[in-house]
């Protein structure tokens, strides 16, 4: 197949804050290196979802003036609260120390990769939304050469359309990957170049988000409530935010650890439940949901961080997994890892294997952030208590530099055989602060051409009946924020249909499927949800 090809000093997957970073940082060290950023949202913006607080260090360092240049943080942190819940009450314990927002904002980050995607075009960076990586390219010595652009117009079946247009080829010399949680060429990448060998496996949560309108009397910008507890039990990881942002705004989101046990769990149920608690459905019931969204997140940490360098390229950002779980925040660490990676191209040429960007990364403050923080996560395997105990430990007592490093392992292999654990039960939403599946997927504003090979695939088509119905009960039904996976009857079988059309790209079934059996790959460019100020 003949396909156009494109070539570049550097190709940078995916416009998120680290891929924007470091586009940012090229051109301001040299400005005739020709960049280019591939986004495959419909837009910049389109699927960035975040709580979001973000602390402004990486920002200050790249664009000093961001101020002066309107970037939209408009509603500084005022006040921090910290909630134990049970199911009918609450309880205010004192704010963690890493948890202690004053100096930063709370921001919608779909539009400051907006802003930072218009500073990057104001240097020449060319940006592309709306094409889909499928693949990386290597040369015959297995160097990566560059990416491709997934094919258009291609249906069910797999045959070419009348609307057919094959996938560019981008070259480039170098290639940075910030395709953020769960990359799928990231990960192809990590398998090829064994770059896990050396680091705990990636654990992750599940974070589910709305943005509500609410009453004036009841919003106060700045305002900050993270939670933990009720509804879940004291086994599973999670808990919640409610940021207030300016103009009646209000974020109000739920993280579940993906290592969660009971394949009856429904995260986006659990969800809901929680805004009826009583002390946070006041703040909702005279409100408007405005839209909804669900996106995985890292969680492993220090430990589980890979070796981010291979011929031809690097990891950046949430791909590779820098958040820092007890701040709850991911941001300043993303963006100053693109940053750091682009300091080491302009430092040590385009033809240099980056192995540089890994020793400038250990001798940033990132490091030394995410090494005091490595702990705090993996408490929590052992329960809620022993967790909050395990972590005020080692935030207090040891101030990070505990003599121990607790380890992960996979949350696929987490779940309980559907004999093992209790159903869980849920009311029906009231449609007042709680809601049901479908109508909250709408609000994402995510479609898909109708007619393209499903990016959900299955190594084994037969494993979703076979085990995951007959062993788990079909937790996939229940995992998926998106109602993506639906059990029918068809001429007496039961089987497995994917929606794929509802799909949120969140990557929690490649990422929590008991056999890894699901395989998310990238769609048509341009498909999937258009988050408005997420």
């Amino acid at each position: 197949m003949q396909r156009d090809t494109m070539t570049y000093d550097v190709v940078i997957v995916g416009a998120g804050p680290a891929g924007l970073s470091a586009a940012i940082r090229l051109k301001q060290g040299n400005p005739s290196l020709s960049v280019c950023v591939l986004e495959k949202g419909s837009a910049v913006g389109a699927h960035i979802l975040s709580g979001a607080v973000i602390e402004t260090r990486a920002l200050d360092e790249l664009i000093p003036n961001w101020k002066d240049l309107g970037a939209p943080l408009k509603t500084q942190a005022s006040e921090d609260h910290f909630l134990f819940l049970t199911k009918g009450s609450s309880l205010r314990l004192p704010t963690p120390p890493q948890m202690h927002n004053e100096g930063n904002y709370i921001v919608s980050l779909g539009e400051v990769c907006q802003w930072l995607a218009q500073q990057a075009e104001g240097l020449g960076v060319e940006i592309y939304p709306g094409f889909a990586v499928r693949c990386a390219l290597f040369d015959e010595g297995g160097k990566v050469k560059g990416v491709r652009i997934g094919d258009q117009g291609i249906n069910k079946l797999g045959q070419e359309t009348d609307h057919f247009a094959p996938g560019i080829d981008l070259l480039a010399s170098q290639t940075l990957f910030a395709e953020g949680c769960r990359g799928s060429v990231t990960e192809e990448l990590m398998d090829r170049f064994k770059l896990r060998q050396n680091a705990d496996p990636q654990t992750y949560g599940l974070g589910l988000k709305e943005i509500w309108e609410v009453p004036a009397e009841l919003h106060h910008p700045g305002k900050i409530v993270h939670t933990v507890g009720w509804p879940l039990d004291h086994q599973t990881y999670g808990g919640s935010f409610v940021y207030h942002l300016e103009d009646r705004k209000v974020a109000v989101g739920f993280v579940i650890g993906l290592d969660y046990e009971n394949p009856y769990l429904n995260p986006f149920k659990e969800f809901q439940r929680f805004k009826t608690h009583p002390a946070i459905r006041p703040l909702f019931e005279r409100g408007r949901r405005l839209s909804y969204g669900a996106r995985a997140l890292n969680e492993g940490g220090f430990q589980s961080i890979p070796k981010l360098s291979f011929p031809g390229g690097a990891i950046i950002g949430c791909s590779a997994g820098f958040l820092n779980v007890p701040k709850i925040k991911g941001t300043h660490t993303a963006m100053k890892s693109g940053m750091l990676a682009a300091d080491t191209i302009l430092h040590e040429g385009l033809t240099a294997q980056l192995t540089g960007y890994e020793v400038r990364l250990k001798e940033s403050w990132v490091w030394d952030e995410l090494k005091r923080a490595r702990n705090i996560r993996g408490g929590f395997k052992w329960g809620l208590i022993p967790g909050l105990i395990l972590a005020g430990i080692d935030t207090y007592l040891f101030r990070g530099k505990a003599p121990w490093t607790f380890h992960h392992t996979p949350d696929h292999q987490k779940l309980l055989t559907a004999k093992e654990a209790k159903k869980v039960p849920y009311d029906k939403p009231d449609d007042v602060v709680s809601f049901d599946l479908l109508s909250s997927v709408f609000l994402s504003n995510t479609n898909h051409e109708e007619n393209q090979p499903a990016h959900l695939t299955l190594r084994d088509a037969t494993v979703p009946t076979t085990l995951n119905l007959a062993v788990y009960d079909f937790p996939e039904g229940r995992y998926c924020p998106a109602g993506v996976y639906e059990l029918i009857e068809e001429s007496g079988q039961t089987k497995l249909q994917i929606n794929a059309q509802n799909c949120l790209h969140c990557k929690t079934c490649d990422i929590k499927d008991p056999t890894q059996n699901i395989k998310w790959i990238t769609p048509e460019g341009g498909g999937g949800p258009t988050y408005v100020g997420m």
